[in-house]
């Protein structure tokens, strides 16, 4: 297994290690629940350097975005965040990621498992004066989470984040070094992203644990994030999405824009005109059980129509939650759907945006 520059400080901490996409992983430290409500309440502070990070430069560097991705990063400016998918000729999801406008160019944040699929791809697809670098290597990633994420952000770099807007990112230095600190994350909460060169990244969590102290921040491990960005019904690649399942279907259809030329458009385009067979839904659960991926989904009548993609107890809530593919005709918020849970058939009902207000 991999290693990220924060292994030795996980283990120090007690964090339960785990293979995740390769890497030796944190899945939970004092448990996840107590993980889970302390970014909801407080701060917590994630160690995600198994992302990978593709560095897309040169004149043709638009063009390769655009190509390979459904969104316009067009519309981004220097300092601008943007989530696009990137799609096959099926419209198909090969990967959900972001897409920082630098001032060289483009970074492509991507999901750790995909790394090495994504930078295939991409090289396949470059437009002509491009240039592709993984910088997946050289790069840690550390995430602040919570309510309390702000003041101490700004303590331990000593700057600003009032001006600092969801989806927009700023480049300071640390020990004159030049950082990426990015008002982003994957929990529902305010929080920031900070990239940084591996030789920092002992000192930089230290330095958060050690000044987030007061405003009761806490590690936080892989469990807790699932649950977190579940709640807030963020996608999770490999559960609720992958290369069978299209953007439309999965409720991201404002982030394609079928107004420009990309992989996949034309069957975007087509899926979309001929109208949608199934759709992911969330859902609460009415009746007792944890819904849990690939169990079944049926219609009241008993037919099996989908499946779960994503379930758990919402830690927040104290209630199962879950996400699922159903068909289209079904997707109605009020809709009452069953969750086959062993041999025991549950009640659950369709919900609309988030679980969390």
């Amino acid at each position: 297994m991999k290693q990220t520059p924060l292994t030795a400080k996980h283990r120090a901490l007690g964090g339960r290690m785990i293979e995740y996409a390769g890497f030796e992983m944190p899945v939970q430290y004092t448990g996840l629940v107590d993980e889970h409500l302390t970014v909801r309440s407080k701060v917590g502070i994630f160690d995600l350097t198994h992302m990978g990070e593709l560095e897309l430069t040169g004149p043709g560097a638009l063009a390769t975005v655009n190509f390979l991705g459904c969104n316009d990063a067009s519309q981004l400016q220097v300092g601008e965040i943007q989530y696009t998918c990137l799609t096959n000729e099926r419209g198909g999801i090969i990967d959900d990621i972001l897409v920082y406008r630098t001032e060289q160019g483009f970074l492509l944040v991507v999901n750790a498992a995909n790394t090495a699929k994504d930078r295939a791809w991409i090289e396949q697809h470059l437009q002509p004066e491009t240039e592709l670098v993984d910088r997946s290597g050289e790069l840690s990633l550390i995430a602040i989470q919570g309510p309390k994420s702000a003041p101490l952000v700004e303590e331990v770099l000593g700057l600003s984040t009032e001006g600092l807007k969801n989806y927009t990112f700023v480049e300071p230095t640390y020990k004159g070094v030049k950082v990426l600190l990015s008002r982003t994350g994957y929990t529902g909460e305010d929080g920031f992203e900070l990239y940084f060169p591996n030789a920092f990244a002992e000192e930089l969590w230290d330095a958060f644990l050690a000044h987030g102290e007061k405003y009761g921040v806490k590690p936080i491990g892989l469990g807790a994030r699932d649950t977190l960005r579940l709640e807030a019904r963020m996608p999770l690649y490999g559960n609720d999405i992958d290369e069978e399942t299209t953007p439309l279907e999965a409720g991201l259809g404002r982030f394609v824009k079928l107004h420009k030329d990309f992989i996949g458009r034309d069957a975007l385009q087509q899926q979309k005109e001929a109208g949608l067979q199934r759709k992911l839904v969330a859902f609460t659960m009415i009746d007792k059980g944890i819904p849990r991926q690939g169990y079944p989904v049926l219609t009241l009548e008993g037919e099996e129509v989908g499946v779960v993609t994503s379930g758990t107890h919402s830690p927040s809530l104290d209630h199962p939650i879950g996400m699922g593919y159903v068909p289209a005709d079904l997707a109605k918020p009020e809709n009452e759907i069953q969750v086959q849970i062993r041999k025991k058939l549950a009640r659950a009902r369709i919900i609309k945006g988030r679980f969390l207000a």
